[in-house]
Order: C-alpha cells, then sequence, then structure tokens
C-alpha cells in the first residue's frame, strides 16, 4: 500500500513538531533557573533607577526629616476675595446681569439678589468671585464709589 504525497508530508511535519518540542524541552531543562541561590536571583537598583547584578555602593545618605515631606498636592495661594469689574449687561426685568472681571476679563453673572444696591451698566464694581455648577457667579456686588462696605 503506497501512501499518498500529501500523508508523507503531513507525516513529517508532524515529526518536525515533535523534534522541535523535545529540542525546547531540552533546552529548558538545561537552563533552568531552579536550584539557583538567592543571592544569583538578586537584582539591585542602583542612585539612577537601573537594574544590575551588584550591589550598589554605599554612600553617605541624606537624612530628610519627615516633617519635609509633602504628600498630595503643592497647596496654592487662597484667591483674592474680593474683585473689581464693570457691569457690561444688566436686566432689571429679569434680574440678572454680567460683570466683565478687571482681572481675567471674563464674563461672569450675577443674580439680583446678589446686589447690595441697584446698578447699571457701565458701573465699577467690587465683587467676589464664587464657584458654582454652572461656572463662577458673582456674590455680595456693590458699586465702586460707594462707602456702606469696606473690603
Amino acid at each position: 500500500m503506497s501512501e499518498s504525497f500529501s500523508k508523507k508530508e503531513n507525516r513529517k511535519k508532524k515529526a518536525k513538531v515533535k523534534e522541535d518540542k523535545m529540542q525546547k524541552k531540552q533546552e529548558r531543562k538545561t537552563n533552568n533557573n531552579k536550584g539557583k541561590s538567592l543571592e544569583d536571583m538578586l537584582a539591585y537598583v542602583d542612585e539612577n533607577g537601573n537594574l544590575s547584578s551588584v550591589p550598589p555602593k554605599e554612600t553617605k545618605k541624606a537624612e530628610i526629616d519627615s516633617k519635609d515631606i509633602r504628600i498630595g498636592a503643592t497647596p496654592r495661594p487662597p484667591e483674592e476675595t474680593t474683585r473689581t469689574g464693570v457691569v457690561n449687561f444688566f436686566n432689571t426685568s429679569k434680574g440678572f446681569g454680567f460683570i466683565t472681571d478687571d482681572k481675567s476679563r471674563e464674563s461672569i453673572f450675577f443674580h439680583i439678589n446678589d446686589i447690595s444696591e441697584p446698578v447699571k451698566e457701565r458701573d465699577k464694581v467690587y465683587f467676589t468671585r464664587e464657584k458654582t455648577p454652572k461656572g463662577y457667579s458673582a456674590t455680595a456686588v456693590r458699586k465702586a464709589g460707594s462707602e456702606s462696605k469696606k473690603f
């Protein structure tokens, strides 16, 4: 009984795969890490963060006080509470307006309930900027010429 060409080729491929598998198994046996001492398996990190097989040289270590270690974000200086600006829009019937902040040049919303005295467009005002879900809002709005409250 004669074998077809494809059957012979398949048998050769299987034999080749089996041979390669045996060869890899033999390589793993000769190069295994079992039985190595702890010293052989250790890796060291030098002062530059690089791995090496030798321990780093003993150098004089700087003492750091635990009070000097800061964890977290760097604290920001407190923001100015009172700002100045100019009323660039005010709708008395709807009860809201916008102030152009002198420092940031952004337009900040204010409500009629947040003003201490009547204001109109182009009035110079003092106000406190407050963060709201919709952005910044001006509170404690008063005219710049008024001496009713000191800032």
